[in-house]
């Protein structure tokens, strides 16, 4: 997938936020398989460093985890913490 790149963002920042989106719509559902850093070069044309990063973010986030040896997966969505005041 070709996308118009936004020069007010880094690439890796979009191409989080296009997989942001795509687990929101569906299309990497929960604990789901995402690109590997190989498929996203593939996909977005970008550097490996750069697909790596947004990997290493959406981990970050708590948007995925990892499986060493096996892959990134989408993580199951957080639970509003309950307030007890």
């Amino acid at each position: 997938m070709m996308i118009e790149w936004r020069q007010n963002a880094p690439k890796w920042v979009q191409v989080a936020d296009v997989l942001k989106r795509r687990i929101a719509d569906g299309v990497y559902p929960v604990d789901g398989q995402l690109p590997s850093q190989h498929e996203l070069v593939g996909e977005f044309e970008v550097a490996p460093n750069t697909a790596q990063k947004v990997l290493t973010r959406l981990r970050e986030e708590g948007v995925a985890y990892s499986v060493r040896g096996v892959g990134t997966f989408v993580s199951p969505p957080k639970q509003a913490e309950e307030n007890t005041d």
